[in-house]
């Protein structure tokens, strides 16, 4: 009897084999979902901020109107960091941002309106009164266009379409305005 007890497996053993298999493959399947879930999330997020193209399974229409919409709630977000560059576009704000910002994810809204109003400068299109706050900016600020903005410690000058700021002690002053049209 004992020989017999040996040869056999005990009746839970033959029951716990597959059901760790199927633990095993069961996990498994659920990472290969979260990776597959996480991957077409990434997808949606390029196509909605960074102008990637349509997942499958998206229709473009409904997704170009989130877009827009996004883009939108982004210039609102630069122009309360920089108002004087969205003031000074006025009606054509929006379209501008949008336009330049279509196919840039985000660097947040002060990195995003400093980034436009120096890519307006060197097209020559920088309105007097974004000029003078980019100036202000740069004579208070180093900005490298990669890592956040860090306040300088020096004295320094900013300029920008004609503007020039000047920053001494950690005070900001403008000492000559934008050019303005005649």
């Amino acid at each position: 009897m004992d020989d017999l007890a040996a040869r056999q497996p005990a009746r839970g053993d033959d029951l716990a084999a597959p059901q760790a298999e199927r633990a095993d493959d069961l996990a498994a399947r659920q990472a290969e979902r979260v990776d597959d879930l996480a991957a077409r999330q990434a997808e949606l997020v390029a196509a909605l901020v960074a102008g990637g193209p349509v997942p499958p399974g998206f229709a473009p229409a409904p997704l170009a109107a989130a877009r827009t919409a996004l883009l939108r709630k982004r210039a609102g977000e630069v122009a309360r960091h920089w108002p004087l560059l969205a003031a000074s576009l006025g009606a054509d704000w929006t379209a501008t941002f949008a336009g330049w910002a279509a196919g840039r994810p985000t660097q947040g809204s002060l990195r995003d309106g400093w980034d436009l109003a120096r890519a307006l400068r060197d097209r020559g299109t920088l309105p007097p009164l974004g000029a003078e706050e980019l100036a202000l900016r740069e004579a208070g600020a180093r900005y490298d266009g990669r890592r956040p903005p860090r306040p300088r410690r020096l004295p320094s000058l900013g300029r920008a379409g004609g503007a020039v700021a000047v920053q001494v002690a950690g005070r900001v002053r403008l000492l000559r305005p934008a050019r303005r049209a005649a």
